[in-house]
Order: structure tokens, then sequence, then C-alpha cells
């Protein structure tokens, strides 16, 4: 075309009154008459310059790697001349005009798109760079060619460079003899398939961004460049690929269990390990575009892709491990596979045959089979998000327009007796594959009956009954298609409300208002049985997914309960599916069923403990399951519900938690000390211990009893050593309570502290994983409190971890050594409060729940900021308190520098424009979002300058939480918002609602919100399990309002909304000034 346009171009500078002559296409067999008068040569120029744009312009949209690849080729043939060459003109300008934009900017909306210069957004750098590198090698290869003769020798030396880089895992050395390599082969007359070989299989070997990258610009050229290879290399290619899927690489890659949040142990990981599907994202990108280009122009080509897509897509759903990674990161890659596959099933480009409709089979098997996991908080960056957003929707469009394709001549036209076009399908048995649970492949996964006897039906009776079966799969494809349409625009809407939670124009995708038209579609009670009957027959797991995903539809969860409880070994493996099977209907009833529970896969423990809660019935098998679970983890995850599993004592009726207590206090004795501790606090329900707790005491009692008659030798050493150490430090308070407030109390305070003596061994209560190594004398510090006595100190501690810990202190029993013969780790000061006359348990269940908050948020990837310090109660009324390092209360802040809180970052980390300023501040959000979603949902009060803190780094840190849940100051009268948002926080932010950072601060809120809405159940568990302790925060309907505060009914687009209202409600709100004004007044609180 573009030779075309340079002989018409050619045709302008010869004279039109002279003898017409005929002009040959360059490398063509045709010729071009001319017109005879300048003006028609003219017309016909512009008009098919016209033409040509265009043509360039929509190829550019369809496949512009492939377009651009061509034209770069275009322009390296074209020989250097003085002459002006249209052609040539015409392939720069549409490189630079019309090429792709590079791959940060592809992903970004029209709108934020055009605020950017073209410059930034163009790829024309790597136009430039790829010609480059091809002229480059093509080069080196011809000074090779002269130094060697034999092109083979030079082959297998550029071949053993090629494999040696892999070998050394070196990209650069791999990209440098990859393109090497490549040159040479284009530059060969005859065929080398080894090298070919080599070109298309080195990629697998390094399988990394950069191999893949160079791969891929290789192929390009290669195939634009010598278009005859290109079925051998597509040959080799579709069996490297095939390879990744058989060493399960990236995209086929088994995903590595990840540590649930609410079940965390030492050292284990929590940060989100998303798997390397990026080599494959480039892959699948390239076959994209081959797809597009070929479809129309090579059935044998697309037969060989539509054999690699036929070899990426397991006909199961629901299998463990399964064929292809579930992991919301790979979400992306998987759904432009499938694109792809139904690219070509639409394109009415393969035959009518088996082939076709297992296609359709297996690329619905992988898209149902990506649900069959609980909802993930995704996990890539924003623009790799909004890319596979981009992805997801129009995947959807795909098969939104795939019921036009879905018709009874196309299913039915089936010839079971022929051969399948597709080698790939001819040797493949899996239609006749029973699955996991051995049910039979009578179901939906059948795409045509394989009984023998079809082949011997007579032509009258096969035609007879053949378009009443293919109606009935046209109708069974449908309701998949349906199902598969709902479950991605939920999927879909999520991962919207993630990227653009504030719903800002310039993010919105296009698309969006397609999935919000369906999603807003009206679903009747009988369509949501259907669907959950549909999805439980094609695999119970993705059934019991779907609450999940649909929430609280109680149509949903009515059948999940009932096919469950028929069939509960089909989930047994399940989790999740455990609450449909042991509900509280069922044990009340004792159903038979409920033996199941013993072989049911493990929940975590706070789950398990909710059995032994008000939230279940008393049952043995309900008591044997959860105890079994419990001692599945390791003592230190389950050390973390020490007050849930005391309190799950008053719910033992059968003596189980009994046993198990006593059990893990053998198997740890650090667990042991806490459980002693926090028993004596629960053995009275007063500080004074006046009052025993009528249902506890007796049990308690006979619990520390039994743990301290079982501990012996080292262990009993460690015991007496640890708490001796304690009670001389809390004993301190008795000793100066009765010096007056003053001096004369800190002196006491520093000389009883200079008494006590580092005992080996030994440490706080609120850090079993740091080991006491000194203290520090002239720490001791009384608290304002008159009639009690509480005071700081600060200890030198080394964090070895609990394990170590533990090992370390049995040793040096069993040996009589000093510390100085042990090495430790890094060493640090840790200051503690010593309280008496508290009660810190409150606290210490605010502090869990932040705890688990944190965990969520490392497990998701979000970056928020919590700082969970230690609270723990040995005695009634008696605690410790870890302080924060490195920070002041905004109390103290106001009293030492008299100026608010932003003048006070400007003079601390200068003004707006510096980077220390700047750091701060995004510290200061990533806290403040944080604590703002947790002191909502927890509705934690009193939120005075005193009980806020700012550390060295900005980070906003909350303490003292006395009021929580349904108590609040002045009666509980609720007075203060939900969140505390005052005009100097909003300052630091930006100023106004308006401002970037503030922007980013609500956004993350979302997030926040967002990703706890899933254990939201969890919580509640770990809330109820205290009601029955009699703390101050709980007055009848905790539970009932905490779960409202998660928005259980809602979708995640709602849910969004809500929690932006909660932050426009707080802002600046009046009551927030009106409550500092308070405390001023009362307690001289700065503000």
């Amino acid at each position: 075309m573009l030779d075309i346009l340079q002989v018409l171009s050619h045709s302008l500078q010869i004279n039109p009154n002279k003898e017409t002559p005929t002009l040959r296409i360059p490398q063509t067999p045709y010729t071009i008459q001319l017109m005879d008068t300048m003006e028609a040569r003219e017309t016909i120029v512009k008009d098919f310059a016209a033409n040509s744009e265009r043509i360039i312009k929509e190829a550019m949209k369809w496949a512009p790697h492939w377009t651009r690849s061509h034209l770069m080729e275009y322009v390296n043939q074209v020989p250097v001349s003085d002459w002006h060459h249209s052609g040539l003109s015409m392939a720069i300008e549409s490189l630079v005009q019309w090429g792709p934009q590079n791959s940060f900017s592809s992903p970004l909306s029209i709108v934020m798109l055009e605020k950017r210069p073209k410059c930034v957004k163009s790829d024309t750098c790597r136009v430039l760079t790829t010609s480059t590198m091809r002229n480059k090698y093509i080069g080196e290869v011809i000074g090779m060619q002269n130094v060697y003769e034999d092109k083979s020798k030079l082959a297998d030396l550029l071949m053993q460079r090629v494999w040696h880089a892999c070998k050394e895992r070196s990209d650069a050395l791999h990209k440098d003899s990859l393109w090497q390599a490549t040159a040479l082969l284009i530059s060969m007359k005859e065929q080398n398939r080894n090298l070919l070989h080599c070109i298309a299989w080195s990629q697998v070997e390094l399988f990394t961004i950069d191999a893949m990258r160079t791969a891929v610009d290789c192929w390009q050229w290669l195939i634009t460049s010598r278009p005859e290879l290109e079925v051998r290399f597509l040959q080799e290619m579709v069996s490297a690929w095939k390879c990744t899927v058989q060493k399960k690489l990236g995209l086929f890659s088994v995903t590595v269990l990840q540590c649930n949040p609410l079940a965390a142990y030492e050292g284990c990981s929590l940060s989100p390990d998303p798997p390397f599907v990026k080599p494959h994202a480039i892959w699948v990108q390239f076959v994209s575009e081959l797809v597009e280009t070929i479809k129309y122009s090579s059935y044998e080509k697309v037969e060989m892709l539509a054999s690699l897509i036929h070899h990426s897509l397991a006909m199961s759903v629901g299998a463990e491990p399964p064929p292809m990674t579930r992991h919301v990161a790979a979400i992306g890659v998987r759904f432009k596979l499938l694109t792809c596959g139904l690219s070509l099933l639409q394109g009415d480009i393969l035959p009518k045959c088996l082939a076709k409709n297992v296609l359709r089979e297996r690329i619905y098997c992988c898209c149902l089979d990506y649900f069959c996991k609980p909802v993930a908080c995704p996990t890539q960056d924003m623009n790799d998000l909004r890319e596979d957003i981009t992805i997801l929707v129009r995947f959807w469009q795909t098969l939104h327009f795939d019921k036009k394709y879905l018709k009874a001549s196309d299913v039915s036209d089936l010839d079971v007796g022929s051969t399948s076009p597709l080698s790939a399908v001819n040797n493949n048995n899996e239609l006749a594959r029973p699955n996991d649970f051995n049910r039979p492949t009578t179901g939906w996964i059948n795409t045509v009956p394989l009984s023998n006897s079809s082949a011997t039906l007579s032509r009258r009776s096969a035609k007879s009954k053949r378009v009443p079966l293919a109606d009935n799969f046209v109708k069974c494809y449908l309701k998949k298609r349906n199902l598969i349409l709902e479950l991605l625009a939920v999927e879909i809407e999520f991962l919207i409300v993630w990227h653009n939670p504030m719903n800002r124009p310039e993010l919105v995708l296009p698309g969006e208002e397609n999935i919000a038209s369906w999603r807003a579609k009206t679903i009747t009670e009988k369509q949501w049985h259907d669907n959950t009957r549909l999805a439980w027959d094609i695999a119970p797991a993705l059934a019991v997914y779907l609450p999940t995903r649909f929430r609280t539809n109680d149509a949903i969860i009515n059948e999940i309960k009932s096919h469950t409880q028929m069939s509960p070994t089909s989930v047994f493996h399940i989790p999740e599916a455990l609450q449909y099977l042991a509900t509280t209907e069922a044990i009340l009833s004792d159903s038979p069923k409920l033996v199941n529970m013993l072989t049911w896969a493990a929940v975590t423990p706070i789950q398990a403990l909710a059995y032994f809660s008000r939230q279940f019935p008393s049952h043995p098998i309900s008591a044997q399951y959860a105890v079994r679970v419990l001692s599945s983890y390791p003592a230190d995850a389950v050390l973390f519900y020490i007050p849930q599993l005391v309190q799950a004592l008053r719910h033992d009726k059968m003596g189980y938690v009994t046993e198990f207590i006593k059990y893990i206090a053998k198997k740890s004795q650090i667990v042991a000390h806490q459980l002693i501790w926090n028993m004596k606090t629960n053995m009275y329900i007063d500080e004074d211990m006046q009052q025993k707790d009528p249902t506890l005491f007796e049990v308690l009692e006979s619990l520390v009893t039994s743990i301290l008659t079982d501990i012996s030798g080292p262990a009993k050493l460690f015991y007496e050593r640890e708490f001796d150490f304690f009670d001389k430090i809390t004993s301190i308070s008795g000793e100066i309570r009765n010096f007056p407030k003053g001096p004369e109390r800190r002196k006491a305070c520093l000389e009883a502290l200079s008494r006590i003596k580092v005992q080996p061994g030994c440490y706080l209560p609120s850090n079993p994983e740091a080991m006491v190594l000194d203290i520090d004398y002239k720490s001791g510090i009384p608290m304002q409190s008159a009639a009690k006595a509480p005071y700081l100190a600060r200890f030198k501690v080394a964090k070895i971890g609990i394990k170590e810990l533990e090992n370390m202190a049995m040793a040096i029993s069993e040996n009589d050594s000093k510390l100085e013969n042990y090495s430790f780790g890094p060493e640090m000061w840790q200051a503690a409060i010593f309280k008496v006359g508290d009660d810190v348990r409150q606290d210490m269940l605010a502090l869990q729940v932040i705890s688990i908050f944190k965990n969520i948020f490392q497990t998701v990837g979000l970056d928020l900021y919590l700082f969970p310090y230690r609270v723990v109660a040995t005695a009634p009324g008696c605690g410790v308190i870890e302080c924060v390092p490195n920070a002041k209360s905004r109390d103290q802040l106001g009293r030492q520098t008299d100026i608010g809180m932003y003048e006070y970052f400007l003079k601390k980390y200068g003004d707006e424009s510096t980077k220390e300023f700047q750091n701060a501040r995004r510290n200061f959000i990533i806290s403040m979002a944080a604590y703002s979603v947790v002191g909502f949902l927890l509705q934690i009060k009193d939120r005075h300058n005193g009980n806020i803190m700012l550390d060295t780094d900005g980070h906003i840190i909350h303490i003292d939480f006395g009021f929580m849940f349904e108590s609040s100051p002045g009666g509980n009268l609720g007075f203060e918002p939900d969140i505390k948002l005052t005009d100097e926080m909003v300052m630091i932010m930006g100023g106004k609602m308006e401002a970037p950072p503030f922007k980013w601060f609500s956004d993350l809120c979302v997030q926040a919100y967002l990703a706890v809405r899933p254990q939201s159940e969890a919580i509640i568990s770990l809330v109820s399990l205290m009601l029955d302790t009699g703390l101050p925060c709980f007055r009848g309907q905790t539970i009932k309002l905490l779960r409202g505060r998660f928005s259980p009914g809602v979708t995640d687009k709602e849910a969004a909304a809500y929690m932006l209202q909660i932050i426009r409600n707080s802002f600046l709100n009046f009551r927030t000034h009106a409550y500092d004004m308070i405390q001023y007044y009362q307690n001289q609180i700065p503000y």
C-alpha cells in the first residue's frame, strides 16, 4: 500500500501532456495506468493517501504492536536516497502520530491523558530504539558472517550464547544474544529449525519480564521480516507455551497458601505474595494481537492458536490445586486469554465441530473456576488494576454478546464420528474424567453425549433427536453464561470501587455504565435459587462462595444450606462451608450430619472458639471439632486469643476447653504464664478481689492449680523466676502508695526500683518475645493518680521471639547460666506503665481488634499504619501497658509549643514543599485513615487530645480505649462524631475535602473498610466471647450495632458510599470542637 502511494505521488512529477506511462508497483507483478490530467492524478493521490491513513489508523487500533513492527520493517527496507519517498513519510508519520501509547499511559482515562503532553504519553522512543536495535544487530550479524564462513557454526555459537545467558540468569546477556540470533535467522536464506527453536523457547528458561519483552520484540521482527517462517515459529511458540503449563509457571503456578490474618503466628508472612504472571501477561498480549491479525487469513495458524488455548484451559471447576491460579493479581491475564478464545469462537472461523463446543466449554469452566474462592482485595498497583478492570469489562461485553452466537445449528451440527481438526482435542480424554469427588460426568460438564451408540443411530433417528438435544445445550450454555455475567459484574464492581472509591470522573472507565445497568436489574428469588442450584451442580465450591459475593441473600444461603446438609462430603474440604452445616438449628436438633464436622477443614481459632460462646448451643461434636482446630495451630497463634479462651470456659459444659487449656499450657510455658495471669484477672468481678465470679472462680482456681502442679523441673524454675520478678515490679505500687504525690513519691519509686535485680530469662507480660536485660533505675515515674499508684519504668530488652525466649529461659533454668553467656539480637529500651486500680481488659479487647485489622491490611497490601501497643491484665484491676515509643500526646505538644498541629508540622518538618513535610503528611494520612475506620467500627470515644499521640515520623496513634461500643463520656450520650476530624487535622491533609491529600485519605478509608468487611463475623465472634465479662462497653445492643456498622447486606459500591458519608458527616463536625472545649475547661487539655 505504501509502495502504491509512492508510485502515485511520483506520478505528480510526470508531465501529463506527454505520453501517459504505465508504472510498476515494486516487488509485485502489478502495474498502474496513470490518468492523463494532473487534476485527476492529484485527486487519486489525495483519496488514496486518506484511505491509507484510515487503514493504518484502524490497524493501530486492533493490533498496534504488529502494525508498528510492520511499519518499522518497511522503514528499514526502503533504501536511503536523496529523493522524496511518500510511503516512507507516511510510515514514519503513522508511527509518530498514531502509534500506541506507552505502558504507563495506556491504562489511563481520556480525561487524564488530555492533561498530559504527547511526549509523556507516546511510545515513540520505543519505536526508535527498536528500529535502532534491528539495524544494529543486522549490522553485527553481517560482520560475524564475514568472519565465519560456515553459517551453521555461527548459528551454533549464538545459540550457545543464548542458553548460557539463561543458565547464568542474566537478562542483559539474554537480550544481546537473542537479538543476534534473531538477526542471523532473518539474514539466512535457508531455515534453521534449531535456531528457530532457541528464539521461541529461551524465555521459558529465564521467565522474567525483561526476557519476555526481548522475546516478543524479536518474534515481531522475525515474523514481519520472514513471514514464510511464521507457521514454523508458531509451532515452536505454542510448544513453549505448553511447557510453561506443564512446569506450572506464572499463570499456571500453584498459589502459596497465605497466612490467615486471624491466625497469625511468629515468623509467618502476612504480606501479599502474588504469583509472578507479568511474563505471561506480555505473552498473552502478543497472542491476543496475533489472533486479531490471523483469524481471517490462515486457518492453519488459527488452529495452532486454538490448540494453545485448549491446552491452557482445563475442563474442571473447583479442582484443588487449581490448574490456573485464582489469585486476583492474575485476573487480567486469565481473562485476556479467555477473550482470545471467545474471539476465535465468535469470529466464525472455527468449523462447526466438537472442538468448537469443547473450547466454549473450557472458556466457561475457566471463568467459573476463578470464583471458587473467597472475595479477595486486589494487590496490584493502580495502573495494573485499571488495565485489569478494562480487560474484565471487555470480556464481560464479549461474553454478553455470546448469546447471539449460541445457535442450535452451531451446537447440534456435530459429527461425533469425524476427526477433530485440533490434535489437542483428539487425544484429550478430560470429558470422561470424573472430578475430585468421584461424581459422574453426566452433569453439565459434558458438551455432547459421548456414548458409542450415538454413532449407530440411523440417519433419520439422529436427525429427529438432534434439534431438541441442541436446544437443551443452548439453554444450558445460556444459564451458565448468565451466571458468569452475574459473578463477573460483582467482581468488576468491587474492583472499580477499590480503584475509584469516590467515583472521580477522571478515573471512570469505559463500559462501567453497562456493568452498573446490569447490576441494577432485579433478580427474582426463583432465579437466585436456580443460579445457586446450577452453581452447586457445576462445583460445590463455586456455590459455597456465592454469599460472599451476593451479600446476605437469603435465597442463596438457604439453597446452600440445603445442599450442604444433604451432601456435606462435597464441601468438607472448604472451611467456609461449615457455617451451612453447623447451624444453630442443626445443633439443637442433633442432626446426624454433624458427625462430618470431625473431619472438616480447620476454621480460624476465633471461629473455633465461637462454638463455646452465646452464638452456638453446646454440643459434643462441635466442641470436639473446635478443640481439634485449636490444637492444630501453633501455640503462639492461640496465645493471641487467651482472653477469649478463658471466657469460653463459661460455656464449656463438657470440659473440652478445660482439657485444651491444660494441653496448651504444657505445650508452651509462655502460654501457661499468660493463661495464669488472665485467669487470675477473671476470678473476681471487682478490683478489690472481694466478689468472686460465680461462674468462673472455681473453674479458674482449679485450672491454675492444675497447671502449676504439672509444672516441674526447668519449667518450674522459669515460672518461679518470671513471677517473682514481675511480682517485685508490681509491688512497687503498694510501696509508694502511702507517700504523698510529688518528689517524695518519686523518690520512693526510684528507691524501690533500685532494689530489684534483673533475673536471667525473664520478660515483661506485655512483651513475651523480648527478654529483659536491664532496668533503667532512673526511669521510675509515678503517674498522676493519687489513690492508686501506677508508675512508669524503662527496661532494656532484646527481641528474640517467643520460641527462642522460651528455649533460652529453659536452658538458663537447666544450666543456671547468666545472661552474659548468651548472644542477643538488637537491643532497645522499652517503657511500660504498671497500672493498679484500672481494669485494662477493655483496652486489651480494642487492641486485639486493632491487631487483627493491622494483619488484614498487611495481607491485602494496603499501605496503612496501626500501632497496636501491648496491654496485658495480670490481676483484677492490675495490668501492664506498653508505651508508644518516640511519641508525644497532642496534649503534650500543645503545652510545650502552644501551637496547632498543622503549625507543629510546619515547624518540625518545614513548609509543604519540603520532602520531610510530605513524608510526614503521608505518614499522618495512612495512620489517620486506619484509625478513622477502627474508631468508627468500634465507636471509640473520649478522643480528646490527651488520647491522641503523634510520633516523630508524623503517624497519629490513638491510646486509652476506656470508652467504646455503647459507652461514652457524659452518661453514654454518644456526643462525639464517628471520626475525629478537627480543622488542624484537615489542614495537614490539604485544608479542604477537594484537596488531593484529603481525597487520598478518603480513598484509603474506603479501601480499609472494604478490606475488613469480609472478616466482620470473626470480629463479631471475638467481641461476643467477651460479653459476659461485665465490661462497661457492653450495654445489650453491642453485637447488633457492631454488625450494622459493617453493612453486611449492601453491595461494595453502597458500602463505599456509606463510608464516604461517615467521613462527610465527621468533617469539621461542631461536636468535635465542642468536646475538645469541654475537655479544656474541665481537665485543662489544650486543643
